[in-house]
């Protein structure tokens, strides 16, 4: 009876010690299933498009710029991963409570609160995060000195309308030379004034009546420069319209006096032909054109002399016979002819 219970107990601690070898065989697959979860987890990183990667090994960072799936050494190597797309901040918007940012003074001694968005992006990852502690902060802290000294150096009417354009590139100029000089692993991008407003609201108003006004000049100054544009091509028609006249005349002028001259020469070589005929036909034309109704008197060379009446009937055809004028004109030119023939005779 003994034996038999002794046997029993034997059994029993036979059949404990072969279920806690198998607990423990269970633990440990259990842990290294669980170990090698953990070492292929650790041993491998993905990069996407807008990130970058730095692995540091034994604190020697390497930066990893490749987007897709990357392999590292678990527990030894460390992956930080930064983001490099384009991110802003603004700067004095005393909507929010930091009026103190926000107010500045001009170099007029105006006072004015003005609101800045600056944008940037990350270039170096290692410098970005190894080069300072907060490199945002630094950005910040150098745009408002910046900021500061430009809008010190422009009068409130710059700040407010016309001189806005300029003083935000002269603000980016500045903030990029002083981060290169830093050199902390980020660029800014862009810096743009978001609002600029005077602390009071009666100087708010006075400025946005400056401002339409100025607004309201810059309109008249385009309509009297669209009227401008209209009215010169119509002027320059006009102008050459009045020196094509003017060639015209001018051109009719020349051809008139060309026509004369040849005029007077075929009368100049008529009078070397028969000079006293000749000049006394240009007299009694002349006569004719310039005294039509004057009492003419022709004294012959032997005395004697006829009166004609009117000057008309001088150069009537002398072959009419309708009146005593026209008989007397027809005496008249055969004496004329006459004393042509003598003179024509004497010459030779």
């Amino acid at each position: 009876m003994f034996g038999t219970k002794k046997n029993t107990n034997e059994t029993v601690n036979n059949m404990m010690r072969g279920n806690r070898g198998k607990g423990k065989t269970i633990v440990k697959v259990f842990i290294a299933i669980v170990v090698l979860l953990v070492l292929v987890s650790e041993s491998y990183y993905s990069i996407r498009e807008e990130e970058q990667a730095v692995v540091c090994t034994f604190g020697s960072p390497k930066a990893v710029t490749t987007p897709g799936l990357h392999f590292k050494i678990p527990f030894i190597q460390t992956v930080t991963k930064v983001n490099t797309t384009i991110q802003g901040f603004s700067i004095g918007y005393h909507a929010t409570g930091e009026e103190a940012d926000a107010l500045m003074i001009t170099s007029d001694y105006n006072f004015l609160f003005v609101d800045f968005y600056a944008e940037y992006r990350v270039t170096d990852p290692v410098k970005a995060l190894y080069a300072s502690q907060d490199p945002q902060m630094i950005l910040k802290n150098i745009a408002q000195n910046c900021i500061r000294t430009t809008i010190g150096s422009y009068s409130v009417d710059s700040v407010l309308t016309t001189g806005k354009n300029e003083i935000q590139s002269n603000i980016k100029q500045m903030i990029l030379d002083k981060l290169e000089d830093y050199d902390i692993g980020i660029q800014l991008v862009n810096i743009t004034i978001q609002d600029a407003t005077p602390p009071t609201a009666e100087v708010e108003n006075a400025f946005k009546e400056v401002e339409t006004a100025k607004q309201g000049k810059e309109t008249a100054l385009n309509n009297a420069n669209k009227y401008r544009n209209e009215q010169i091509p119509n002027a320059e028609a006009e102008a050459d319209k009045i020196l094509q006249d003017a060639e015209a005349a001018k051109q009719e002028r020349i051809n008139e006096a060309n026509g004369q001259v040849a005029r007077f020469n075929s009368m100049y070589q008529e009078y070397v032909k028969y000079p006293e005929v000749t000049k006394k036909r240009m007299f009694y034309e002349a006569m004719e054109d310039i005294l039509p109704d004057v009492k003419v008197v022709i004294q012959s060379k032997d005395g004697s002399t006829s009166t004609i009446l009117p000057l008309d009937s001088f150069v009537t055809d002398s072959s009419s016979t309708d009146s005593p004028a026209s008989n007397s004109s027809g005496s008249i030119r055969s004496g004329a002819s006459n004393d042509a023939d003598e003179d024509v005779t004497e010459e030779e």
